[in-house]
């Protein structure tokens, strides 16, 4: 796709072609206020939704009336727009993850990471697009109605933050929240072209039911266009989240400043095929990169339990099971099972198949933490990989009207590196550092120990200068 057809609002309004921090340093500066900020978001997402179909639900109205009171903007992104995924509590919004299930009535108070997102001064106007309770790595659900990727709108924004990486991809929002349970910021932030840091299990508020499960999976984080907006948001949480069983991770602001041991992983052993061509030259060209900045890079493969990636599978069938048969008791009365799209009623009952081996399957996921802290630390300080198997794929090949067994085949196929983290809630890092032959995003994945987000950052500015990120609106 020539970059004439490519899909986005960037112009001369407000916003301009700045991130984040530059939108925050011209409200900051006076050089803009935080009201025309929220209103060139405003008229950019309707530019762009109209085909990228991006956004859940509108705030536009509180949105404005909070940046209208704004007279001293504060917090690292004080008066800049944002959206927040359509699966954390937000008061006043509805929250439907994305499900025909779920009733639509708003809720009566934010959850603990949204008072966390608030804290850094911005101000949301919407919520962004999920598939249903975001089990899939694109964003469509039932009926057609689908996320697109501003890239090209014939193909899929990856998810399950897609709505999210797309109205930031565009121009729409700055920067935007995500979270991740299977890979779902790094994917949709390596399918259209951002920057996209899973935390360490523990780094931010938690996820309401994730956190009720025997392994949390969930971490929440932001999709943005910089490494700097991405270590200068994780910066401002810690002034009131600190973590304290985690170390600190400071502003991040330069390369490392000494050489690394890094790992290189381009095929999953937790895949049932290799890493595609596109992928595999991209990622062996930043292994090249990061060789000629002094690092070494080595041939490694973690030493994964040969069941890993059943393990992982059963519970998330797991989730989609209690999803289904507890709907109503975790979301209320309204919730109609009926509603359900056909790949979380075909996890469910392929946790009915799989369910004797759930206690195993729980313990082993529950070990993989410190089997792979300890593994890192003997052997490297950061493991390079793809972040998926293979190039973005057209809208519908993830559709969630086909075959459970089809869809579930072709998710496999395609998302083989991610799930590690979530397992071991190690942090991990996207960043788009080429594109495909037809003009497409492909990003590649930094990984490390708990704890060590700040070597993922300092290693994301290194690339961000060697190897310059595509623009949208180049």
């Amino acid at each position: 796709m020539t970059s004439a057809e490519r899909l986005h609002a960037f112009g001369d309004d407000a916003l301009g072609h700045d991130d984040a921090t530059g939108v925050a340093a011209r409200i900051a500066s006076g050089e803009i206020t935080a009201a025309e900020a929220v209103e060139a978001a405003i008229h950019r997402i309707a530019q762009v939704n109209p085909t990228l179909n991006a956004q859940a639900f509108d705030d536009y109205a509180r949105a404005r009336a909070r940046a209208s009171r704004l007279n001293r903007p504060r917090g690292a992104f004080g008066g800049v727009p944002s959206g927040l995924k359509n699966n954390v509590h937000i008061q006043g919004m509805p929250l439907t993850f994305g499900s025909k299930a779920m009733p639509t009535s708003p809720k009566t108070r934010n959850g603990a990471f949204v008072e966390q997102f608030l804290s850094t001064g911005t101000i949301p106007i919407c919520t962004t697009q999920t598939p249903e309770f975001g089990w899939t790595a694109t964003t469509e659900r039932l009926g057609g109605d689908v996320t697109r990727n501003p890239w090209n709108p014939q193909y899929s924004p990856g998810g399950s933050s897609g709505g999210t990486a797309a109205l930031v991809a565009a121009g729409a929002l700055p920067f935007a929240h995500g979270n991740d349970g299977g890979g779902s910021i790094r994917i949709p932030a390596a399918a259209c072209g951002l920057v996209g840091l899973k935390p360490s299990r523990g780094r931010t508020g938690g996820d309401p039911i994730s956190a009720r499960m025997p392994v949390d999976l969930v971490s929440h984080g932001v999709l943005t266009r910089s490494v700097r907006d991405t270590a200068r948001f994780f910066h401002a949480l810690e002034a009131v989240y600190p973590a304290p069983k985690l170390a600190r991770i400071g502003l991040a602001e330069h390369p490392p400043t000494r050489p690394l041991r890094i790992g290189l992983l381009i095929d999953s052993p937790s895949a049932p095929n290799p890493t595609d061509a596109e992928t595999r030259r991209v990622v062996e060209a930043t292994a090249r990169t990061l060789t000629q900045a002094g690092h070494t890079v080595v041939d490694y493969t973690p030493s994964l339990s040969h069941s890993f990636r059943r393990d992982f599978e059963d519970y998330w069938s797991l989730l989609a099971f209690t999803i289904a048969t507890q709907g109503r008791r975790l979301f209320g009365p309204e919730f109609r099972t009926s509603g359900l799209d056909p790949f979380t009623l075909g996890l469910s009952r392929r946790f009915l198949r799989r369910s004797p081996r759930i206690p195993l399957v729980v313990a082993r996921l529950a070990a993989s933490r410190l089997a792979f802290d300890r593994e890192i630390r003997r052997q490297m300080d950061l493991l390079l990989s793809p972040v998926l198997c293979h190039t973005t794929p057209l809208i519908g090949h993830l559709s969630a009207d086909q075959p459970f067994e089809q869809h579930f085949e072709r998710l496999i196929a395609y998302v083989g590196f991610t799930p590690l983290h979530n397992a071991t809630g190690a942090p991990a890092i996207s960043l788009p550092v080429g594109l495909s032959s037809d003009g497409l995003p492909i990003g590649v994945m930094l990984s490390s120990r708990v704890g060590h987000e700040r070597t993922l950052l300092e290693i994301g500015f290194e690339l961000e200068e060697a190897m310059p990120f595509p623009r949208i609106d180049a």
